[in-house]
Parts: C-alpha cells; sequence; structure tokens
C-alpha cells in the first residue's frame, strides 16, 4: 500500500506543477483570437 500512496502523491504533485494554458483561457492571446475572428467575419459580410 506505501508504493501506491507514494505513486498516487506523486500524480497530485505533478499534475500542480503542470500550469498548460488552454485555448479558452482568458487573456491576451483570448483577446488576440477574438479580434481575429471579428475582422474575418467581418471581411466576409462585406464580399
Amino acid at each position: 500500500m506505501k508504493i501506491k500512496t507514494r505513486f498516487i502523491k506523486s500524480i497530485v504533485e505533478t499534475a500542480a506543477k503542470d500550469d498548460t494554458v488552454m485555448p479558452w483561457a482568458r487573456g491576451a492571446r483570448r483577446a488576440a483570437f477574438i479580434a481575429k475572428r471579428s475582422t474575418s467575419q467581418s471581411v466576409r459580410k462585406s464580399a
């Protein structure tokens, strides 16, 4: 049982350290994507 506890503990620690940025996260990257999307939609409407 000791090995299993240590294994789970290491998984939890690794997950806490990981800082993956998701595409739908708020911030500058999301704002840039929304701006790009809105400009491409306005180009399609006028064409």
